[in-house]
């Protein structure tokens, strides 16, 4: 799209005559429009004042020039410790100039950065291209060979490639992750010449796409005290440098640099002011605001009055939205440009243009997403996280808790070998567990990580704990399925359809709404339209927009002249949603007001007689507002939010209040799948699992403890008018921390909170911190819960190394609640003196910056409060008792009975006719050492192969093994075969399969007074029988099936099969 055509031409012709160039009244992503349509070829190097702004006109220049011409250049982050963000900074700013470096006549190149770093040197031209070694598919290179070029360019080798600079070698295969790329290569090798190279995904560790060639690069360009020249001495011979906001860093070394070649000003410097600059007619788009109204009506008079409307969206749901309300208002339809959104819209008023942004019109963040970026390893760490130890604690179903020993190989009597996992017990007992039994065992994980109780071999403790556990679930279940029943039976009020209104409010939500939210908002809608009482539980993990629902479903029930109270654990939570409500339902004909300890008596007083009289359409408050003071006229909806924090006496009287009306609750505690099943009977249960797409994810950064950085940390969050949490999680420490504070920046409002200070104190900080009165809240662990304050974008965490996993990603949730980026900084001593569990923590809170990661978390290290909260204080001892994912199979198993004897299925599986099946073969069935020799991988490989039982899924793990280890040895296709046997066995009602001597031997079901034998299935099998190889036998009271001639695995699996 041209914009100011003249003008542009103009511009044009300046460059190619003039060394500078200036420009007037050209702003906002219009300079981006003008500049990609002046410029076809040559380097062109683009600075910008700031990081943000840098990342911001990338941005932009990618949806405007096609091909992969632009690069962004960022700082190399000195002080950031080894991370996913420090990995994605090198390999960008190493990219970035390789192409400067290796820059060819007649290419396009766009180099967009910033004043920080063009100030850091870069290494001599000819010592960058000396480091570069590039492979061909065809090249004749030795193994050995590779792995030497690799090592002398400084690459780590490691097990699992995840990060650049690192290699891993297989067998013929060789991983590594260059520095010029950000996705790892993998090189197989035919003897010594380079079969074949593929671009691979570090975080599944497969194949994506085969490519010709792979470059290896050192991390030269990025390596402390290599820098020998400033970048501006770099640049190839013609190279052109725009400026923006050039005043803001004229003063600095590589802007005189810079004065060899041609340069382009967005704006007249202010000591040059006798320069006749190209005059652009460019200006603000109007300021919207979420107000449609303003929004339909410049639309409609910019087309009448001759121009052209233009809207930028990210996708097409959001152009649908702006369609659906202009309209309503039979507004005519701008142009939209799906899929190429740019950061800030304009108006040119010299060609009568209007570009308007989707982000712009619903006040929303704009999120980039800048190329060469390395992805997160989310399932590497997921591993990492999950692997087992020797030494860890696990918990065998059977057998109850002990110690994992390892993989072991035991010798048969034929002296073969089989691999088995050795567990030990009390007294120095020992199990050895088949690698077809892993499904029986799991890792101990319980709340605070506390040593448990090792059980005893043969007690009768473990079977006692696991029936008493059983019984409590079934007790719990059967009293939520009754309460549900009843209610369903009674009468509540039957809400009209949306008005207009309702969809106004929806779409000025302030992100896109997720599949989740829009199947939650359905169903709150149709169990308000519907004439029992709604009892919804509405389950998602910290910023999913669980209030954004609770307002909505609020707003319908006071359109229908309802009100609605909303109750809330703690006074700072009242006044927040307060605020929250306020503000989204601002225009529209509702009141809202809240009580709490900080309204006067006589302001109490008002708001109990305007609720009698029905002028509070929604009151927001702590429990007080169930007592019988408060009188509501015609109260029609109750929304709890955070149930759990509520004590006993609040919830009796919320049973009573909740006889015939709806109510709606919130909670952010992660539920686990099996309960989801489990209260499917109970409850209304709505589960928010993804987060909105446009909300930015936190930037998560390990630093170590240097005065200058955290200086340069909180005055980049105190200019841009935000607020800082530092928490420091030693109380007695606090004054110290808060004079080195001081020190830093003398200036700084800083106000102190602990746990140990009286309540009202406590509370009163908190409220002056909410207002405003302090720039920074340092504080201990204490606010991890609930607190939500959108100024504040700023989390420094000191000694992160010391705090949970859990809590690390509560405390983080306290920022990124606004549309602004926001950061999160974890100081630790160097990690080479931190311990390996908590390395292991830092990288899996860095790894899950996007929001949503919680429930990932959740599953691994966290959270044992889900089961806990909603299934009562007991369970919380036996989880503890028995570990997280035992409770869980357990918890399973009783709904699956309780479904039995209930006659309803709450287990949503398919059911197996046989519960275990057993293999006993004298074939070689394992992983060798030569094939993979790291245990916690074999380990795993083992469990997920032990946990598949479609074909699909066994066949696809096979593939897998072979793209990243080479052809499996036979010994690994016979233990594929072992569990397609098993898992086939187990369906046709087999407990035991032997496959030895030549012969294979199906024992069924040991129970002869099984239901079974008097199944469909058992008739079926029994006529396929008739017409198969196999023989029917009866010995010692056991029915099993034998055939002969069989030799191998393979031979048994497709015998067996024949019997489907």
């Amino acid at each position: 799209m041209v914009i100011d055509n003249k003008a542009e031409s103009i511009l044009r012709n300046e460059l190619a005559h003039n060394n500078e160039v200036f420009c007037k009244s050209l702003f906002f992503s219009a300079k981006w429009f003008v500049m990609s349509a002046c410029i076809h070829d040559g380097l062109h190097l683009v600075v910008l004042p700031d990081q943000e702004n840098a990342e911001y006109c990338a941005s932009d220049l990618y949806n405007l020039i096609e091909g992969d011409n632009i690069y962004y250049l960022p700082k190399t982050g000195e002080g950031v410790e080894k991370s996913n963000f420090k990995s994605t900074l090198n390999v960008q700013r190493t990219t970035s100039v390789q192409r400067i470096v290796n820059h060819k006549k007649g290419e396009l190149s766009i180099i967009v950065t910033y004043p920080e770093a063009l100030d850091e040197l870069i290494p001599l031209s000819k010592s960058i291209t000396n480091s570069e070694h590039t492979l061909h598919k065809g090249d004749e290179i030795s193994h050995n060979k590779l792995i030497n070029i690799l090592g002398e360019a400084g690459y780590e080798r490691v097990d699992f490639v995840s990060y650049p600079g690192t290699f891993a070698v297989r067998g013929s295969i060789i991983d590594f992750f260059s520095y010029s790329n950000n996705e790892a290569y993998r090189i197989s090798f035919w003897g010594d010449e380079i079969e074949s190279i593929h671009v691979f995904d570090c975080n599944t560790q497969l194949s994506k796409s085969e490519i010709d060639s792979a470059q290896i690069i050192s991390n030269i360009i990025c390596e402390e005290n290599a820098g020998e020249q400033n970048i501006m001495d770099s640049l190839p011979e013609g190279s052109v440098v725009w400026y923006d906001s050039f005043d803001m860093y004229k003063e600095r070394n590589f802007v005189r640099a810079a004065s060899v070649y041609k340069r382009v000003y967005f704006e007249v410097p202010l000591d040059r002011k006798d320069v006749t600059p190209v005059e652009f007619h460019i200006s603000p788009p109007p300021v919207f605001n979420k107000n449609f109204e303003l929004l339909t009506s410049d639309i409609r008079n910019k087309i009448e009055g001759g121009y052209e409307v233009n809207i930028y969206c990210e996708k097409k749901s959001q152009s649908e939205r702006i369609i659906s309300i202009l309209e309503k208002d039979l507004c005519p339809l701008p142009n939209f440009i799906i899929g190429k959104n740019i950061h800030a819209g304009f108006i040119d008023n010299a060609d009568k243009i209007c570009c308007y942004t989707d982000h712009e019109i619903f006040d929303r963040f704009h999120r980039v997403f800048l190329r060469k970026s390395v992805e997160k390893t989310e399932q590497l760490t997921i591993n990492d996280l999950a692997s087992f130890n020797v030494g860890d604690y696990i918990v065998h179903i059977d057998h109850g808790i002990g110690v994992f020993g390892g993989l072991v190989r035991i010798k048969d009597d034929k002296g073969r070998y089989k691999e088995v996992v050795k567990l030990t017990y009390k007294d120095g007992d020992v199990v050895f567990v088949s690698v077809h039994g892993l499904h029986k065992i799991s890792r101990y994980r319980s709340k605070d990580g506390e040593a448990p109780k090792i059980n005893k071999l043969g007690s009768k403790t473990w079977l006692a704990l696991k029936n008493n556990t059983k019984k409590k679930v079934k007790d719990i279940a059967k009293e939520l399925i009754q309460l549900y029943a009843k209610r369903r039976a009674s009468n509540g009020f039957a809400y009209s359809a949306d008005s207009y209104l309702q969809d106004e409010l929806e779409s000025s939500f302030m992100y896109e709404d997720t599949p989740d939210q829009e199947e939650a908002t359905r169903a709150i809608k149709k169990d308000m339209e519907d004439t029992p009482p709604m009892d919804r539980l509405i389950c998602g993990d910290v910023g999913f927009g669980k209030t954004e629902l609770a307002i909505r479903a609020a707003f319908k029930a006071v359109a229908d002249g309802k009100q609605v109270a909303v109750l809330v654990p703690t006074t700072i939570l009242a006044l927040q949603h307060y605020n929250t409500f306020s503000n989204r339902l601002k225009g529209l004909p509702c009141n809202v007001d809240y009580v709490s300890r900080l309204r006067t008596a006589s302001e109490l007083r008002q708001i109990k007689e305007n609720l009698k009289a029905g002028r509070i359409d929604i009151l927001i408050g702590t429990h007080k507002i169930l007592s019988k003071e408060f009188e509501f006229k015609d109260l029609g909806l109750l929304i709890i939010d955070e149930e759990q924090k509520f004590g006993v006496s609040a919830k009796e009287k919320l049973r009573q209040l909740q006889a015939n009306i709806d109510t709606l609750t919130l909670t952010a505690t992660p539920i686990p799948r099996t309960l989801q099943f489990s209260l499917l009977g109970a409850r209304d249960l709505s589960i928010i699992s993804t987060p909105p797409p446009n909300r930015i994810p936190i930037q998560t950064e390990v630093i170590l403890f240097e005065e200058k950085e955290i200086r340069s940390i909180i005055e980049y969050e105190l200019k841009r008018g935000g607020q800082v949490f530092f928490v420091h999680n030693r109380v007695e420490e606090l004054p110290s921390i808060e004079d080195i504070l001081h020190r830093l920046i003398p200036d700084m409002r800083i106000c102190v909170a602990h746990g140990q200070m009286p309540a009202k104190e406590l509370e009163d900080k908190m409220l002056g911190f909410i207002n405003g009165d302090y720039d920074l809240l340092l504080c201990t662990t204490i606010i991890e819960n609930g607190l939500d304050i959108p100024n504040a974008n700023t989390i420094i965490i000191n000694q992160a190394q010391n705090i949970g996993l859990s809590d690390l990603h509560q405390l983080r949730g306290r920022v990124g609640r606004s549309n602004r980026k926001s950061f999160c900084y974890l100081i630790v001593p160097p990690l080479s003196t931190v311990t390996d569990d908590a390395r292991k923590r830092l990288k899996a809170i860095e790894e899950f910056s996007d929001l949503g990661s919680g429930f990932n978390i959740a599953m691994q290290d966290l959270d044992i409060r889900g089961a806990g909260n909603l299934l009562g204080a007991e369970q919380s001892g036996f989880i503890t008792e028995m570990g997280y994912e035992t409770y869980h199979k357990i918890l399973t198993e009783a709904m699956e009975e309780l479904g039995l004897e209930t006659g309803k299925d709450f287990s949503g599986k398919k059911v197996q006719l046989s519960s275990d099946c057993t293999i006993e073969t004298d074939q070689m069935a394992l992983i060798p050492d030569e094939y993979i020799d790291i245990t916690a991988e074999k380990m795993r490989i083992y469990k997920q192969l032990d946990s598949y039982f479609s074909e699909k899924e066994i066949d696809r793990l096979h593939s897998q093994l072979v793209d990243r280890f080479g052809k499996c040895p036979s010994s690994v296709d016979n233990l594929f075969d072992i569990v397609k046997i098993r898992n086939i066995g187990q369906q046709l009602g087999f407990e035991k399969i032997i496959i030895k001597n030549g012969m294979l031997i199906c024992f069924f079901i040991s129970n002869p007074q099984s239901d079974y034998f008097t199944s469909d299935e058992f008739a079926k099998l029994l006529e396929k029988i008739n017409k198969s190889q196999f023989t029917l036998k009866q010995t010692e009271g056991r029915l099993k099936l034998v055939t002969r001639g069989i030799n191998s695995t393979k031979e048994a699996l497709e015998a067996i099969k024949k019997l489907q």
